[in-house]
């Protein structure tokens, strides 16, 4: 079974989600960046109790590190979190004069990428999210869950990082940014529910027989 197949399995299960924007650019990246191996419910908690604390991007920036880490302390690293978010939004009003990154939208893909990743602390995943999701530009967030499913699938190999399996599942993808929103939100629910890390509940997966993961372990 193809990946476009297993796309047109999950949209049936979990069903399609119209793309629009759901943050602000700059809201977007930087609880992206909270989000690194934290739940969804401590990444929002931590950034309402950072918006809440500071209210402005440039109270957020200025302020003591000690208070940063603290209003985001919800998080999984709220102490190496904290200064990296500091440096980025500095880097951001250094270069662009305030704490705006709606420019993006306006460059080619690669450059906006690359813009994206020299920041500290952002990876290809933060950026690809960022620009798929705030831009609609044609690339695939690789998250933990997305990268496991696909690993268990046979999509990438086991040894594949999630840097690499960027490029590789993009190339198996349509180009099509509302494509490419569904397969990563669908994946995402998938790996959030069924398909989780530990104890995946593989009776009622509807993708248990392509899976070679179910094939091995599972049956």
């Amino acid at each position: 079974m193809n990946i476009m197949q297993v796309y047109e399995i999950l949209l049936d299960y979990y069903g399609e989600r119209p793309h629009q924007p759901r943050r602000k650019p700059m809201v977007e990246l930087i609880m992206t960046m909270l989000s690194h191996r934290t739940t969804a419910r401590n990444e929002r908690v931590a950034f309402q109790q950072l918006w809440d604390r500071f209210g402005s991007w440039e109270a957020i920036r200025d302020a003591p590190v000690e208070e940063v880490t603290e209003a985001i302390s919800p998080v999984n690293y709220p102490g190496q979190k904290a200064p990296r978010i500091q440096a980025v939004l500095r880097i951001i009003t250094e270069q662009r004069g305030e704490p705006n990154i709606d420019f993006l939208g306006d460059l080619p893909l690669d450059e906006a990428l690359d813009w994206l990743t020299a920041l500290p602390g952002v990876g290809i995943k933060t950026a690809s999210l960022v620009m798929l999701f705030c831009f609609k530009k044609p690339v695939l967030p690789v998250d933990t869950h997305v990268h496991r499913i696909s690993q268990r699938l046979g999509f990438v190999d086991e040894d594949t990082s999630a840097e690499k399996a960027h490029e590789l599942l993009l190339e198996e993808l349509p180009h099509d940014p509302y494509v490419l929103y569904n397969f990563h939100v669908a994946m995402l629910r998938h790996g959030r529910t069924l398909c989780t890390w530990s104890n995946p509940k593989c009776i009622p997966c509807p993708l248990k027989f392509t899976c070679q993961w179910y094939a091995e372990h599972g049956a």
